[in-house]
């Protein structure tokens, strides 16, 4: 659950941590080499016809992180949790436009756990197609914040704002399917050079909510980079730009000495020296 925890993700992971593992045939599931600390359990069925996605709560399920009971783990003891219990499935459909003139916006991500998308390998998740439509299916019964994302736009969680905590989650119901529409802002452009001796073949510069650590925004990085992010919004900033380590504004090694960034509504520039 710790913010610097889910900001370590890298090109192609998304954010659901470091530990995990498969139950057995008789529904026992044990996970070693947890390093102590304090952590929130997702469940992913493989079967998502049968059973839904959830956020482990302190009574049944639920679609909210922050909502989700947290696990203390410490060195030398085994922790246990009581029976999880899963729920059937529901689907969410919607469609997705631009918030300027209405048009359908194609190829967005829609997600419920944010992830960094590979510029190579694009089917990690729903998409929307060219009329703007989505589907995600196998979502438990619980409210669930949706993030959007699509080149050229803002990021933004359901109900149009930046930050899961203010996030309009959407009510998945059991065997049904619900209708989610958002439009995407413009938002403000945060941009910056990146100066480097030898550019990553996948270079990108990744925005973090600076107090949730959910992902904000990915671009790719050529001589520079652009952001897109909505005004009001406070980000950490990483550019994975080198084969060397990332780097955090300013020149900091980690999310929780970077320099948080806050978006107004004039043009932000952010410039990153890896030479």
């Amino acid at each position: 659950m710790d913010a610097a925890a889910l900001a370590s993700v890298t090109l192609g992971e998304d954010q659901v941590g470091r530990y995990g593992g498969c139950a057995d045939e008789q529904g026992t599931l044990v996970t070693g080499d947890v390093a102590p600390g304090r952590y929130r359990l997702l469940v992913r069925p493989y079967d998502t016809t049968v059973h839904g996605w959830q956020w482990v709560g302190r009574h049944g399920g639920t679609g909210d992180r922050e909502r989700a009971r947290v696990v203390q783990v410490r060195a030398g003891t085994v922790t246990s949790v009581p029976a999880i219990r899963l729920d059937p499935p529901g689907t969410v459909t919607g469609v997705v436009t631009d918030a300027a003139t209405g048009a359908p916006v194609p190829r967005a991500l829609v997600m419920v756990v944010p992830y960094v998308p590979h510029p190579k390998y694009d089917d990690h998740g729903p998409t929307t197609d060219e009329y703007g439509r989505y589907t995600i299916t196998g979502l438990g019964p619980y409210h669930w914040p949706v993030q959007f994302v699509a080149a050229g736009f803002a990021t933004v969680w359901s109900g149009g704002v930046g930050s899961r905590h203010q996030a309009r989650p959407v009510r998945v119901r059991a065997d049904r399917t619900v209708t989610l529409n958002q439009a995407l802002p413009a938002g403000t452009l945060v941009s910056g050079t990146v100066r480097v001796d030898e550019l990553a073949t996948y270079a990108q510069v990744v925005a973090f909510d600076a107090v949730t650590g959910d992902l904000a925004g990915v671009a790719e990085v050529g001589s520079g980079y652009a952001l897109r992010l909505l005004p009001g919004q406070r980000v950490k900033v990483r550019c994975d730009c080198s084969y060397a380590q990332p780097v955090w504004h300013r020149d900091a090694a980690g999310f929780d000495a970077a320099t948080p960034v806050r978006v107004r509504r004039a043009p932000t520039v952010v410039d990153f020296d890896l030479g």
